[in-house]
C-alpha cells in the first residue's frame, strides 16, 4: 500500500506543481485585477483537478483481447526492492515530519495556559462564540478545528477602543465562519504528503496570505475611508508578534505578510470582471482537458490492461540453482478498486515449480480503479535463467476470419 501510494504521488508531480505555480504567480502579480478572495477560492482547483485527473479511463469493463507477458531473472527482483527503499524512506519522513508538526501543535496550547474570559458585553453580541484569554499571546487567534474558540490577548478588551475590537472581532468571526482552521489543518496534511516538493511548501505558505487577505476583504466591504483607516491601525498594533510557521490556527501572520495586507487594503477592493471572466474561461478549459486527456488511453488499455504497480517475482532458489527456467499463465480479476482477485493457475511449464511464487507476486499487483473491474485477466510470467531463453507460448491463440 504504501508503495502504490508513493507511485501515485510521483506521477501527481507535474500536475501539481504546475497548479502551484500558476497560483503563486496569481498571488503575486494579479490582485491588482482579481480580489484575493477570488484568488483564495482558487485554490480550489487543486483538488478538482487531481480528481479529474485520475477518474477511470473507462466507464464500462474492458476485455483483455491479449495476453500480457513479463520477463523474470534470478536477479531481477532488485529493481522492485529498489522502488520499496525509496517508498519506505518516503513513510518515514512523512511519519517523522506528522509526529513533529503534532507535538508542535500540542506543545503551542500547552504554552497558552488558557484561561476563560467572562465579559458580559460580549456574550451578549457573540453568544456563539466562547472567548479565553492568555498571557502567551500578544495578538487575537482562533484555535481549534471543529470547536473553534477566540483567545484574545490578556487585557485586550481593556487595551483596545470599542470601533477597532469590532473590526478584529469582525475578522476573527470570518475564520470561524469559514472554517478556516480546519482548510489549514487539511492543506497542511497535504503539504506533509508532498513533502518532497519544494513548491508545496510555497504553497502552503502563499495560501495562508490569501486566507488573510480575503479575510480583510470580507471585513471591509461596505465599509468607509474612515473604518478602513481604523482597521489599518488595528492591524499595524497586531503585527508586532507573530505565530506563523506551520500552526493550522488563524494569525495575522509575519510583518511582510502584514505589509502585503495594507497594500491590498489600499486597492479598495477593487477588481475586474473581465479579468475574472477570462480566468474562470481558462481554468474551465484547462480542467476539461485533464478530463479528456484520459480517453486516448482508454483506447490503448482495450489491447492491454497494465498494473500501476506491479511486484516482481522472486526467482525460486532452487530453479536457479538447477538453471530451470519456465514459464505460468496466471488467469484473474480485477475489483473496481484495482486489486486482483481470483487468481489461478491456467498452465504451468514445468509444473509446479514457479507456480506459488508468481501467484504471490500477482496478489500485490495494483491497477487503476475503474467503476467496474475487470474479468478472466491473463498474464503469462515467464522465468529465464538468462535474456536469451524464448518461452513457449502456453495459451492455444485462434484466428477466426469474417466469412
Amino acid at each position: 500500500m504504501l508503495e502504490i501510494t508513493f507511485n501515485w504521488l510521483i506521477e501527481q508531480q507535474l500536475l501539481f506543481s504546475i497548479l502551484i505555480v500558476s497560483l503563486l504567480v496569481l498571488e503575486r502579480y494579479s490582485l491588482k485585477w482579481l480580489n484575493a478572495n477570488f484568488v483564495y477560492k482558487l485554490w480550489l482547483l487543486i483538488p478538482i483537478a487531481l480528481l479529474l485527473a485520475n477518474l477511470p479511463a473507462h466507464l464500462k469493463p474492458l476485455q483483455s483481447a491479449a495476453i500480457s507477458t513479463m520477463l523474470i531473472t534470478p536477479n531481477k527482483a532488485l529493481g522492485a526492492n529498489f522502488s520499496i527503499s525509496w517508498a519506505l524512506l518516503y513513510g518515514v519522513i512523512f511519519s517523522l515530519l506528522a509526529v513533529i508538526t503534532a507535538l508542535t501543535h500540542q506543545r503551542f496550547i500547552k504554552q497558552l495556559q488558557l484561561m476563560p474570559l467572562n465579559d458580559k458585553s460580549f456574550a451578549r453580541d457573540n453568544p456563539t462564540i466562547q472567548l479565553l484569554q492568555s498571557d502567551a499571546v500578544s495578538t487575537p487567534m482562533v484555535i481549534g478545528l471543529l470547536r473553534t474558540q477566540l483567545v484574545l490577548p490578556t487585557g485586550y478588551l481593556q487595551k483596545t477602543d470599542s470601533a477597532s475590537l469590532k473590526l478584529i472581532i469582525e475578522h476573527e468571526k470570518v475564520h470561524i465562519k469559514r472554517a478556516d482552521n480546519l482548510l489549514n489543518m487539511l492543506l497542511l496534511i497535504t503539504t506533509l504528503v508532498f513533502w518532497f516538493n519544494p513548491l508545496a511548501w510555497l504553497g502552503y505558505l502563499s495560501f495562508r496570505r490569501l486566507q488573510e487577505l480575503s479575510c480583510d476583504e470580507k471585513v471591509l466591504a461596505n465599509k468607509n475611508t474612515q473604518q478602513r483607516i481604523l482597521y489599518s491601525k488595528a492591524l499595524i498594533n497586531c503585527a508586532a508578534s507573530s505565530r506563523a510557521g506551520l500552526m493550522a490556527y488563524s494569525h495575522y501572520g509575519d510583518k511582510n505578510t502584514m505589509l502585503q495586507r495594507l497594500n491590498q487594503i489600499k486597492n479598495n477592493g477593487n477588481s475586474s470582471l473581465v479579468a475574472k471572466a477570462a480566468l474562470l474561461i481558462f481554468a474551465a478549459g484547462m480542467l476539461s482537458s485533464f478530463a479528456i486527456a484520459k480517453q486516448p488511453e482508454a483506447k490503448a488499455q482495450k489491447q492491454s490492461i497494465s498494473p500501476i504497480m506491479r511486484i516482481e517475482p522472486v526467482y525460486p532458489k532452487q530453479a536457479a540453482e538447477q538453471g530451470i527456467s519456465g514459464s505460468v499463465v496466471l488467469k484473474y480479476d480485477i475489483d473496481p478498486a484495482g486489486n486482483t482477485a481470483n487468481i489461478s493457475v491456467v498452465n504451468a511449464k514445468p509444473e509446479g515449480v514457479f507456480n506459488r511464487e508468481a501467484k504471490r507476486a500477482l496478489k500485490q499487483w495494483q491497477y487503476k480503479p475503474s467503476n467496474f473491474g475487470f474479468k478472466d485477466v491473463l498474464v503469462q510470467l515467464d522465468f529465464a535463467i538468462d535474456k536469451h531463453y524464448k518461452s513457449d507460448d502456453l495459451i492455444e491463440k485462434v484466428t477466426v476470419a469474417a466469412k
